[in-house]
């Protein structure tokens, strides 16, 4: 009898190790966000237009189940309120996340496609300029996010990343937008044909991340199908308070009157703290863009020139803490066709948390 007691102590003892051994990491929440003030000041033409604009204000979620099981969630309202076609409210991510090893992650629902290095880690303090690059709007469609699965992980020197989500609307693809417009932001989205998105960095050399995409999606319309397929390579490096940014995107189209969205930016900074005996980071940086959203077309002359836009920029980012910035910057913009410019004063204040 005192043997078999023993017995069903240690089987209980033994069960509620195995059965704890999630417990005694513990679950946790986690809340997050990031928002960004703009001044923008726009001349052309002899015209001057002044706007103060709380550009966006956004709210992160995360709730930790287990050491390998979690929930992640941001939710993005731009431009101060909703009405009419003023501003958006956005689940800009959503899913669930297994992560099993550092090698292999999972990730289910509303994710971010690995394009370029804004679209994934966009808060203020992380680029350059007031607002975010040309580039990662007229080429890649920054924020890009919709309902899907991914993969990911990093192994020995490479980070990677594998998506596969809700494609494109093919009916909102054009010349002057190139994909932007036609992101189908996970509303009850068409999912006859998904979009496949590869990423792969190297990430092996101190302060240096270098690395390349592919996307891939059979767009889809109530009127059009055009297969679509977008390279980009993108390189960062930072270290020794010098900073090198640099991305080339380049969009080929399979069907209709566009075949070809192309575009670049480089960006050179030099952060002055050590210099000046500061704790602030005081970063001056230059950047020179070029991109055109119809580089080329079928009917081809002043088609190609009207979009495509060349602009230089001087600016300055002040950061007394690395999650709050203060960012200044001077560009003017220039479109071939006509050799229009258009000069811009940016002011703006970003904080991530």
């Amino acid at each position: 009898m005192l043997k078999n007691i023993y017995i069903l102590v240690a089987f209980v003892f033994s069960t509620t190790i195995i059965y704890s051994q999630d417990e005694f990491w513990g679950s946790s929440s986690t809340i997050g966000g990031y928002g960004e003030l703009h001044y923008n000041k726009t001349i052309h033409d002899a015209k001057t237009t002044n706007m103060l604009d709380f550009h966006r204000f956004v709210i992160f979620y995360g709730y930790q189940w287990t050491e390998k099981w979690s929930f992640k969630a941001e939710v993005e309202l731009e431009h101060n309120f909703v009405a009419d076609d003023h501003g958006e409210l956005e689940l800009e991510q959503a899913f669930v996340d297994y992560h099993f090893k550092d090698y292999l992650g999972f990730q289910a629902g509303v994710v971010l496609p690995s394009v370029g290095l804004i679209n994934e880690y966009h808060e203020p303090p992380l680029f350059f300029g007031v607002e975010r690059p040309d580039y990662h709007k007229s080429i890649i469609p920054t924020t890009w996010f919709g309902n899907g699965i991914a993969f990911y992980g990093i192994y020995s020197d490479f980070d990677y990343k594998l998506t596969i989500m809700e494609g494109l609307n093919a009916d909102k693809i054009s010349a002057q937008n190139a994909l932007r417009s036609s992101r189908q932001k996970g509303f009850k989205s068409n999912a006859d044909h998904l979009l496949y998105n590869g990423r792969v960095d190297f990430i092996g050399l101190n302060g240096l991340r270098i690395g390349l995409s592919y996307s891939y999606n059979n767009a889809t319309g109530d009127s059009s199908t055009i297969p679509v397929s977008l390279f980009e390579f993108h390189t960062k490096y930072s270290k020794d308070n010098l900073f090198i940014v640099g991305e080339y995107g380049n969009i080929l189209y399979g069907e209709g009157d566009l075949e070809k969205s192309v575009g670049y930016y480089v960006d050179l900074g030099y952060d002055f703290k050590d210099i000046l005996g500061i704790k602030t980071q005081v970063i001056p940086f230059v950047r020179f863009t070029n991109y055109n959203t119809a580089a080329k077309t079928v009917v081809g002359g002043d088609t190609e020139k009207a979009f495509d836009k060349s602009k230089w920029m001087i600016g300055l980012n002040i950061l007394p803490i690395s999650e709050v910035v203060f960012k200044v910057d001077y560009s003017e913009a220039k479109t071939e066709l006509n050799d229009d410019t258009v000069k811009y004063f940016n002011l703006g204040v970003g904080y991530m948390f």
